[in-house]
């Protein structure tokens, strides 16, 4: 990942993931993302926090997109969010020198922003996003029907809303099992899987590792310089 992108105006970057979680500061210019934290149009001095496995599309740039890219440690546990920051030219002056304190004041600096729906298709976001999501078809209701509520999901944020609530589920369990100490057969169960094997599935899909493979890497999270 480099340290700054300058955004293609108005082109389309097709949903892409990132294993590790770092901070996309906009210098410039504006775009609109949509990932596991939601749907924002974002301009000068918005941040966008990524999480450890986060996936995101961007698209429709304006001329002079700039984003600076700051990485956060792996020790970082947290979800997807968006927020905002005062002074991007400290930030960016700061990242030529050293960029792991310009990670540090990102987080440091920024003021958290409550996500606001771009459109009523958002809301599907929020809550497949849920420990407990409703059925597509209980969701849809008298809003539009299910073909249709389906559609505009997939073209908002490039994913299915069924592979969407999949990729939710498996990182809050991951979240959780690089948190605490429960065991695992209780975070399947926690997070609403089947049974053990069924996360063990999820987590290797979205991570590439076992569970067990990260439990026991767990130390040396909790243990690095932040």
């Amino acid at each position: 990942m480099q340290l700054l992108d300058r955004l293609p105006p108005r082109a389309l970057i097709a949903r892409h993931g990132h294993a590790a979680p770092y901070a996309a500061v906009v210098l410039g210019g504006g775009y609109e993302e949509a990932g596991d934290g939601g749907r924002f149009r974002v301009g000068a001095g918005d941040v966008l926090i990524h999480g450890a496995f986060s996936r995101h599309l961007d698209r429709d740039a304006t001329p002079g997109a700039v984003v600076l890219n700051l990485p956060l440690p792996m020790s970082w546990i947290g979800a997807s969010a968006r927020a905002t920051v005062d002074d991007v030219d400290a930030l960016a002056r700061l990242a030529e020198r050293d960029v792991r304190a310009a990670g540090v004041l990102v987080r440091a600096a920024m003021k958290p922003m409550e996500a606001t729906p771009l459109e009523e298709i958002d809301l599907l976001g929020v809550r497949l996003s849920e420990r407990e999501p409703p059925r597509l078809e209980d969701w849809v209701g008298a809003r539009m029907d299910r073909t249709t509520a389906w559609r505009r999901f997939q073209a908002a944020y490039g994913v299915s809303p069924t592979r969407y609530r999949v990729e939710a589920r498996a990182r809050r369990a991951w979240r959780r099992l690089m948190e605490g100490a429960d065991r695992l057969a209780d975070i399947a169960a926690l997070e609403g899987y089947a049974d053990q094997a069924h996360l063990t599935r999820d987590l290797g899909a979205l991570t590439g590792r076992t569970p067990g493979q990260w439990r026991a890497m767990q130390h040396s999270f909790k243990t690095a310089p932040a």
